[in-house]
């Protein structure tokens, strides 16, 4: 019992992988364009700004891109929730860091094959051979400035992995077999870990609510759930803001307390 995301570059096509690791573990599999399926359906997003929110970082004009930001947290809600029910293999961008701090979560990295990247982008891009190296080239560039914007590490350090599979020389049957073998030996989900990811999804999903109040400024308040209790934590100056957070951690599932720390000290 385990959950394994597969991170890869832009059109790496591990599909077939994720196929092949969840039949043979039989787990559920779960792919990110579920996830934004999912973020719209829940959340009443828009899907073309979900999809941007998820790719790119802000422009000039966006500041500190806040409501990018508030949209990542909901995405983040809908894979937590799937993610908490266990036996799971993800494929798709960041998910290595979405689940971040969760024992019994392999994250896997995919060095795909390059000649299929190309080959896959000439014909879904209709593009020359050249034009689809520099295609993947600014996909994977983008998508790392993304990542370290929005995370704060890069997506080549392999020390965000905990395990790195190279397409071009592992076969996908060998490879999905390489992956279970490290899941049951050294991922397996205990009674704490189960715990832990079941914080990680009541939070994550408190957060997203609270993005999603335009009178809230979230940063300047702290959530942490442990054992099912929140704790809210703000200065006495946003006692409004978190009063209602605490009204909206109350409406969900899961929930098993709610308490606030709040600082009487008056505080920019």
């Amino acid at each position: 019992m385990a959950i394994i995301t597969i991170t890869r570059g832009s059109y790496g096509g591990v599909e077939a992988l994720a196929q092949r690791l969840a039949d043979d573990l039989g787990y559920r599999i779960f792919s990110r364009e579920e996830v934004l399926g999912g973020t719209v359906k829940e959340f009443g997003l828009s899907q073309s700004q979900l999809e941007s929110a998820l790719m790119h970082r802000p422009g000039f004009l966006e500041g500190r891109g806040v409501k990018r930001l508030h949209y990542i947290a909901c995405a983040q809600a809908v894979l937590a929730n799937v993610a908490r029910e266990d036996n799971l293999v993800y494929h798709g961008e960041a998910g290595h860091v979405l689940l971040k701090g969760i024992p019994h979560h392999l994250r896997v990295r995919v060095v795909a094959d390059m000649e299929f990247r190309i080959r896959a982008v000439m014909e879904r891009c209709e593009l020359s051979r050249e034009k689809s190296i520099q295609y993947i080239a600014d996909m994977d560039r983008e998508r790392n400035t993304w990542l370290k914007w929005v995370h704060g590490v890069d997506a080549n350090d392999l020390s965000t992995y905990d395990l790195v599979v190279n397409l071009e020389r592992v076969p996908i049957a060998g490879a999905a077999a390489l992956i279970a073998q490290v899941a049951d030996r050294d991922f397996r989900t205990t009674p704490e870990s189960q715990r832990m990811m079941d914080d990680l999804a009541l939070t994550s999903q408190l957060r997203a609510r609270v993005g999603l109040e335009s009178a809230i400024s979230d940063e300047r308040i702290g959530i942490e759930t442990v054992d099912g209790v929140v704790t809210i934590t703000a200065n006495v100056r946003h006692l409004v803001e978190a009063t209602r957070v605490e009204e909206l951690a109350r409406q969900i599932p899961g929930v098993r307390d709610v308490r606030a720390e709040i600082d009487a000290r008056w505080r920019e």
